[in-house]
């Protein structure tokens, strides 16, 4: 089994690409696929090109390291392509901004909870409110919502 590996270089290397894809496939997590590509090219190469144990190694090593930063250097630039600079996502206070809500409760000093929807948020305003106030959402500081008063509607 030496003799054809050392004889045949290049099937060893097609043998690990091989084996390094079949592992990737079985695992999914991407960490096998560019070591496994850079042993099959280095096989390629190989067969064409006979050079030393060395060489081979480097070459594969470089190669690994090449297409893992290629493949980063990719994914990346998609995400910065598919996430929306004002993204929302995950941030709940930050989506009530600009919505209009009515107090159930009284605000004391100033600060009080709120309903919204299934739960209750803390909030502060610059004055006290009464309960049935319609009032508005214009920041979030932490997880407290800053609300002011709305005019009453004629």
């Amino acid at each position: 089994m030496i003799e054809l590996i050392l004889a045949h270089p290049h099937v060893f290397w097609l043998s690990l690409g091989g084996l390094l894809l079949a592992a990737e496939m079985l695992g999914g997590n991407g960490y096998l696929l560019w070591s496994g590509v850079a042993a099959v090219i280095v096989g390629l190469v190989v067969w064409v090109l006979p050079l030393g144990w060395e060489w081979q190694g480097l070459m594969f090593a470089l190669l690994t390291l090449l297409a893992a930063w290629l493949w980063w250097r990719w994914l990346a630039q998609r995400v910065r392509e598919q996430k929306p600079a004002d993204s929302q996502l995950n941030q709940r206070g930050n989506q009530l901004i600009g919505r209009r809500f009515t107090l159930e409760t009284t605000l004391v000093s100033g600060r009080g909870h709120m309903r919204v929807g299934d739960s209750s948020w803390m909030v502060s305003a610059d004055e006290d409110l009464a309960a049935g106030t319609s009032v508005e959402v214009i920041a979030v500081e932490g997880i407290t919502l800053k609300i002011r008063a709305l005019p009453p509607l004629r």
